[in-house]
């Protein structure tokens, strides 16, 4: 579904990629871990386009998107939910949810994208009208994800989703994304720096260190080996 080939790009003058080549298969969970300021974001944010690719191929469902600006891989499904919550916080749940849904096919779906969200993040339903910035951290998230999730993507980006949140909120965002994969069938490349609870979730692993991919392979490749595992990802 997606395919990145030799992507160099960075910020100013500052380079930060180094030619990372990654695939995504169709409804598969592909784990991108790494230190911090391993370049895991802005492989990310280049993919999306926000931030411009300086030499490299970004291919997704076959097509080459690389120039693409961001709305229009937005609107083939390529969405990302970023690190952080960013949310609407005066606006209440049903608000910031609705945010979401501005694709013309999520727009069409929109109350059965809703419903969707409301079964994974029951909470959700029950805070649909308070104002965001009364959730909890953890609530907040779900919000974040359940945001993204209307607008009915076709592969999700996700930035150190459990980033602050509380063990318990951790294993239930791990859980959420083990039931998209598993019954939606939504494709999902996610980063994060909780290398076991995402080892446990991937269907493959890749490891990226200073921009550069470091490691790959299945989780347990991966988790067999000791030098990967001491090296990039403190296990």
């Amino acid at each position: 579904m997606l395919k990145v080939e030799n992507l160099q790009s960075g910020y100013g003058p500052m380079q930060v990629l180094w030619g990372p080549d990654i695939q995504v298969k169709p409804g598969t969970v592909t784990s991108l871990l790494g230190p911090n300021g391993a370049g895991k974001s802005t492989l990310l944010w280049t993919i999306l386009g926000a931030v411009r690719p300086w030499e490299g191929k970004i291919f997704f469902e076959g097509e080459d998107v690389t120039f693409e600006p961001t709305h229009k891989k937005a609107d083939r499904g390529l969405v990302m939910v970023p690190e952080g919550k960013h949310l609407f916080k005066e606006m209440t749940v049903y608000e910031n949810l609705l945010m979401g849904a501005y694709r013309k096919g999520a727009q069409e779906e929109r109350e059965a994208n809703l419903e969707l969200v409301y079964s994974l993040f029951p909470i959700l339903s029950e805070r649909r009208t308070q104002r965001a910035g009364f959730l909890s951290g953890g609530q907040q998230q779900m919000v974040t994800i359940g945001r993204a999730l209307m607008a009915r993507p076709r592969l999700l980006m996700m930035d150190e989703p459990s980033q602050g949140l509380a063990p318990k909120i951790v294993m239930e965002i791990f859980e959420t994304v083990e039931k998209l994969k598993e019954e939606i069938g939504l494709t999902i490349l996610l980063v994060e720096q909780n290398a076991s609870a995402s080892l446990e979730a991937a269907d493959y692993v890749y490891v990226m260190h200073e921009g550069v991919i470091m490691a790959e392979g299945t989780p347990e490749e991966i988790e067999a080996s000791h030098e990967i595992k001491e090296a990039y990802l403190g296990i």
